[in-house]
């Protein structure tokens, strides 16, 4: 955070719009952040050709140690993997790293490859439920999914507005990859996706792709959309025949701290539920399609719920689009559908 600060101060110095961004930023609360390069090199601007082969060499770089982990995780190897669908919204390759990955470490050739570009942040939450209508619609398959989001490949150095000095101290790099499985396994047994677009609101997060590569643009109003998400959510979950304010867990796109505290009260859902997604969102920044994968690594290191136990993912990202999915807590392939107590929220 201090860091940034004090860059955007020298990098912006006497623009009437600074004061204004720097404590857009500080309330933003990241404290940390991890980027793929030095920030002196960030800071530079090399032009569109060169930051997408700093893409490709730090996706091949990256990604296979975290594929590795999250298969040895799920109990599962590469030649049980049916398809493997790759989000990012960051950079472009094709053909898609999904077909490097294929060769390179050891997929079956007949693997389905699904790359998804241009979902923003609701990535990894689409992800996951195209996952798993893969299982539904292929009983029994089993599907990687990996988000690779090197956000600080899209800084550009002369977009001053407050829009882009907020997202400059905003978002963070990662790499996250998760198994969903056709079946057996601990983790979330996933009963029922959706997703939704508020309508006319495709212009509030874009891309302006210009010769100098991707520039991010935010409207003002982004933070508000989740007051007509939220009945959206609700009405999911009620169809499922849950209440919404009593589940046990929570994985929430960390957008922004607003987006997490209006959600929080317009489900009337205690902020404290949404504890993974706001330390993702504090150690790491708002890291695009990956944030939900991380909070739910944060569910899984945690004292892990009861079988049986309910919650729900969701994503938001550029349309405006909403990715949400529901499911029970299982353990070694087992759930509970009827539980004897409510799972107290972890301290």
């Amino acid at each position: 955070m201090e860091d940034t600060l004090k860059f955007a101060e020298k990098m912006h110095a006497g623009k009437e719009q600074l004061p204004l961004a720097l404590k857009l930023i500080q309330n933003t609360g990241v404290q940390t952040r991890h980027i793929v390069q030095d920030i002196d090199t960030t800071l530079r601007h090399p032009g569109f050709e060169e930051r997408n082969k700093i893409y490709e060499r730090e996706s091949k770089k990256r990604c296979p140690e975290v594929i590795e982990k999250a298969l040895a995780n799920a109990g599962v190897t590469e030649r049980e993997i049916d398809a493997i669908i790759y989000v990012s919204c960051t950079g472009f390759l094709m053909p898609s790293l999904t077909a490097w990955l294929i060769n390179d470490m050891g997929f079956r050739s007949d693997t389905r490859q699904i790359p998804i570009a241009q979902l923003g942040c609701a990535a990894g939450a689409a992800a996951i439920n195209r996952a798993h209508d893969f299982c539904v619609a292929h009983p029994g398959s089993n599907v990687l999914v990996v988000a690779c989001e090197l956000c600080s490949l899209c800084y550009q150095p002369d977009d001053d507005d407050v829009g882009s000095l907020l997202s400059d101290g905003l978002f963070g790099d990662a790499v996250a990859a998760a198994v969903v499985r056709g079946s057996g396994g601990t983790g979330i047994s996933l009963e029922r996706n959706a997703a939704y677009l508020i309508p006319n609101t495709e212009d509030w997060i874009s891309y302006a792709v210009r010769s100098t590569g991707f520039h991010f643009q935010l409207d003002r109003r982004v933070p508000g959309t989740m007051e007509p998400l939220a009945p959206v959510l609700r009405d999911l979950v009620t169809a499922n025949g849950w209440d919404v304010a009593n589940l046990d867990y929570y994985i929430i796109h960390a957008g922004g701290p607003r987006i997490l505290d209006d959600l929080s009260k317009h489900l009337g859902v205690d902020r404290t539920m949404f504890r993974h997604s706001w330390a993702t969102l504090t150690q790491y920044g708002n890291i695009a399609s990956a944030v939900v994968l991380d909070a739910l690594r944060r569910l899984f290191e945690e004292d892990m719920p009861i079988a049986g136990a309910t919650g729900v993912i969701a994503g938001f990202g550029p349309g405006i689009t909403a990715e949400m999915s529901l499911g029970r807590w299982a353990v070694d392939g087992h759930r509970e559908t009827d539980r004897t107590r409510k799972i107290a929220p972890a301290s």
